[in-house]
């Protein structure tokens, strides 16, 4: 087993496959094998004008090579002087397009969210992950080109009020526009002699959201840094901060750390 997992790395020139698709701030076209299990703790938040966090709990499963699903669970100061259970959300993947040749590959996939939060609603900005309850569907293409990898993605975003009596305000948007361009580039190794050897991946992603009807828009860079370890563990360093800003939002100049371990062949 330990040669086959050996020559499919020197294949795809990396390890888990195509590392540099693990993006930090989206999620790309391609799928988790199936039968894997993923899980993830992260911490996010900002210092200014004093430090609020978040962390989030998430298991992923990939249930055909086609499918994969998560299930998330957040935690945060935003809204109160402790931290808060917020609720959760749940999300869907299914990969309908797959291009494969010899170190590279084209594949495109259609998602949902949905999720259900428990906090007031302050922002202009709609977001799933422990703001708003809502929905969010969307496509996503993904280009690897050896050890350079280019996603992008569009999605739509309605949202509901949030559970224990905090009703959007009339004046916020309940619908929102969201696009991505993610990239990805292995730097480290060079070259494949073992699935041990640790990967370092780079990323530059840009992140954006408008709410039609509002004049209320933003586009953020988000740089990150990536290490897996053993092709099974992974630590994750993100930073983003806007490139312009016209919307009152927690996700302005965030950090992310996030560390995740993958279970597979369940």
């Amino acid at each position: 087993m330990k040669k086959i997992l050996l020559a499919f790395c020197l294949m795809a020139t990396s390890c888990p496959a195509f590392s540099q698709e693990l993006y930090v701030n989206t999620e790309p076209a391609s799928n988790m094998a199936t039968g894997s299990l993923g899980l993830r703790v992260e911490n996010q938040g900002l210092f200014k004008p004093d430090y609020r966090n978040r962390s989030t709990f998430e298991a992923m499963y990939g249930l055909s090579r086609k499918v994969m699903v998560h299930g998330s669970l957040y935690t945060s100061n935003y809204y109160s002087n402790g931290q808060h259970f917020e609720g959760g959300s749940v999300y869907a993947k299914y990969r309908f397009l797959s291009i494969d040749t010899v170190q590279k590959h084209f594949r495109g996939a259609f998602f949902a969210k949905a999720s259900s939060i428990n906090n007031p609603l302050p922002n202009q900005e709609i977001t799933l992950e422990g703001d708003n309850s809502g929905i969010q569907s969307g496509v996503v293409f993904t280009q690897l080109l050896h050890k350079l990898a280019i996603s992008g993605s569009a999605s739509y975003l309605h949202a509901f009020d949030n559970r224990g009596g905090y009703n959007l305000p009339v004046s916020q948007a309940r619908n929102a526009a969201a696009y991505t361009l993610s990239a990805g580039y292995l730097l480290f190794p060079k070259n494949y002699r073992d699935y041990q050897q640790t990967n370092v991946n780079l990323y530059v992603e840009l992140l954006g959201k408008t709410n039609p009807g509002h004049n209320q828009s933003y586009l953020d860079a988000a740089p990150a840094i990536q290490f897996i370890f053993n092709s099974v563990c992974r630590l994750d360093l993100s930073y983003r901060t806007p490139i312009y800003n016209d919307m009152l939002r927690n996700s302005k100049n965030m950090y992310l750390i996030r560390l995740e371990y993958n279970f597979f062949n369940l």
